[in-house]
């Protein structure tokens, strides 16, 4: 997530599972008629081969409709948690009902919009049935085949100690698992119920996860079971094990929870923030789209330096430096019930975790949800305008330093985002962020619905009626197409060319006259600026590393070269963006780095430099007029109602 991209697309994958099967069904069954007159194709079209063809298509149409119906039993893993300091997931998954090949594969990707293959990770993949083992033929990277009849066990292992919402992790602390990256698929049978039998737990842990939950004990032995209706349930449903804190922060018909991993951060803050995000983006929304709901947080040192957040259908798995960081993630990832989760693009349908999966929404699906956490920050008094403003700003710095900001689209940025594994394709001259981009089309597309309809109608009702239009009708929209059409049909008006020069091409935004209508001025300042003086390459998966040291700077001077490995950054992970840690400090500041050079670890510690920089502001209008400062007001307090104040 930004992302991966499950919840409700369950009901269009059982969808195609029984297309699936149905296909193979009808193969099998006509291979088998056909065989009871031989396996020779007839070749003259003689009346006793028509004949014999009509016999085989009715004895196909039968078998058919014998084998229309696939068994409904469950699919299990097993899993043991044994020895967690090994980091190895011990899994053995049953499938019932096997009649000839079982395929089983691991998804290249998850969470993140990378091809991460996680087949990587696996080991000793074996199989049995009936008490013999079986041979097991690996077909490619990710895919493994097995033939029987009957049940079929395959054991496994898959070693994780990765922390962060996008990976998946087993230590002596606790366990956190994205079941993609962890339980192999039964790709023709996703559809099916699954249960995942969680054993071998240290004493004292437990376990927390948005999906059914069950623990039995007998004597010494205890056993989390954890249900889903297929594989695709399963995936969007993270588990977390281990020792954490949990409370309640809405009751009624729609529960939402919170579990705790870590430290620094005190429960009456984490309550009163997290009770303001939910309640104004369920009034927003009209209603909740779920039963219940659960934050999954690891904070402190428990989030090892790793960042960011995971939506789910419902729930989501977020990991923040402390408690007083975590408004921005949680508002973000919440919104993400209706948009992404619910609110889906068509390109994103059904999903193919083999492979790369292209779209052009995420200036939408992700860029415009981040609107919509600054809106709830702002609006439900978590921020103040002040706040907003200086975030609006941030972005707008952000997007304006990027020389590719002049020719790269917010719709090429969504679909490049399966580059933003090469860390050269995150500097300034190759990319921009669809988040950033796609947050300012979101602000200023609300500033012309609120100047269009007089501050009558706004983004809210355009979220409200693609609600409308296809989360709640099971329907997906057509990327940028169905967005533009949306936010038409509630302004009265066309917006084709905001569309054609904004969103699909890179022309230059139009900040100044946009922002205006909402009585909002956008001026140049010079500040000082921290500066690491050193460039870093990662590629995904890999250490950070020193690509280049600036001549004179003060990382030079303590001691840092090129080619130098980064094993930690001020005692945690190497930040995933470090702009965006830079933005948070200042000059003078001190960065203290464990570094590896030719097998040798080495502290290396410095001030970090500055340099002056010219940077936008955003204030308000003194002289705006009524409409100007009535949009401003709908913009912060959302809503027509807030304008008239």
């Amino acid at each position: 997530m930004n992302f991966f991209p499950r919840g409700t697309k369950t009901q269009n994958f059982a969808s195609r599972a029984r297309r699936s099967g149905r296909a193979v069904r009808f193969f099998l069954a006509r291979e088998a008629a056909l065989s009871a007159f031989g396996s020779r194709r007839l070749r003259l079209p003689t009346p006793r081969q028509k004949s014999v063809e009509l016999v085989v298509f009715l004895l196909t149409a039968t078998l058919c409709g014998l084998m229309a119906q696939p068994a409904r039993a469950t699919i299990q893993y097993q899993v043991s948690l044994a020895k967690p300091s090994e980091h190895l997931f011990h899994v053995t998954v049953t499938v019932p009902d096997v009649h000839g090949p079982l395929v089983l594969q691991m998804p290249a990707w998850n969470a993140l919009y990378q091809v991460r293959d996680f087949s990587s990770r696996v080991q000793q993949v074996s199989a049995e049935s009936n008490g013999k083992e079986l041979a097991v033929e690996k077909l490619n990277k990710l895919t493994w085949r097995a033939r029987a009849e009957g049940t079929v066990s395959v054991r496994y292992a898959v070693f994780w100690d990765s922390p962060g919402p996008f990976a998946s992790q087993l230590n002596d602390e606790h366990a956190f698992i994205n079941p993609a990256m962890v339980f192999l698929d039964v790709p023709n049978r996703r559809s099916e119920s699954v249960a995942v039998l969680l054993q071998d737990l240290p004493k004292e842990w437990e376990v927390a996860t948005p999906l059914d939950h069950v623990r039995t004990q007998s004597g010494a032995n205890v056993v989390d079971t954890v249900s889903a209706a297929g594989y695709d349930a399963l995936c969007d449903g993270p588990m977390e094990v281990g020792t954490f804190r949990t409370f309640q922060i809405e009751g009624g018909p729609h529960p939402i929870a919170v579990a705790i991993h870590g430290d620094n951060w005190k429960q009456a803050d984490v309550e009163a923030v997290l009770k303001k995000i939910c309640s104004y983006q369920v009034q927003l929304m009209d209603g909740a789209p779920f039963l219940r709901y659960l934050f999954i947080f690891h904070i402190g040192k428990a989030a090892q330096g790793a960042g960011g957040g995971m939506e789910h259908a419902n729930g989501t798995a977020i990991n923040v430096s402390s408690g007083q960081a975590l408004a921005g993630v949680a508002a973000h990832e919440f919104f993400h019930l209706w948009n992404v989760k619910r609110i889906r693009p068509a390109s994103l349908e059904p999903i193919d975790d083999t492979r790369e999966q292209y779209t052009r929404a995420l200036w939408f699906a992700e860029g415009v949800t981040s609107s919509y956490g600054s809106y709830t920050l702002v609006r439900s008094g978590i921020w103040s305008k002040q706040d907003f403003y200086g975030d609006l700003a941030q972005n707008i710095n952000e997007l304006e330093s990027r020389p590719a900001n002049r020719w790269q689209s917010a719709e090429q940025a969504s679909l490049d985002a399966w580059l933003e594994k090469y860390s050269y394709y995150n500097g300034p001259d190759f990319s921009v962020s669809y988040y950033s981009k796609g947050q300012i089309l979101g602000l200023l597309l609300d500033i012309l619905i609120r100047d269009r309809t007089g501050n009558a109608k706004s983004l809210d009702d355009v979220m409200r009626k693609m609600n409308d239009d296809f989360a709640r009708k099971g329907r997906f929209y057509r990327d940028s197409l169905d967005v533009r059409l949306s936010a038409e049909a509630v302004a009265g008006g066309s917006f084709a060319d905001f569309f054609q020069d904004h969103v699909a091409r890179a022309e230059p935004l139009p900040y100044a006259d946009i922002l205006g209508k909402a009585g909002l001025l956008l001026e140049k300042q010079e500040i000082q600026r921290p500066d690491l003086g050193f460039a870093l390459e990662r590629e995904s998966g890999a250490k950070a590393t020193v690509r280049s040291v600036i001549s004179g700077s003060a990382a030079d001077r303590a001691g840092l070269r090129a080619g130098d490995e980064i094993e930690t950054w001020n005692g945690e992970n190497v930040p995933r963006r470090v702009e965006g840690w830079l933005r948070s400090r200042k000059p003078g500041d001190i960065l203290r780095l464990q570094v590896r050079r030719n097998e040798q670890p080495s502290d290396i510690s410095f001030a970090l430099g500055g340099r002056t920089e010219e940077i936008f502001v955003v204030s308000e209008d003194a002289n705006a007029t009524a409409q100007a400062k009535a949009i401003r007001a709908g913009l912060l307090g959302g809503g027509a109602a807030a304008a008239a104040n």
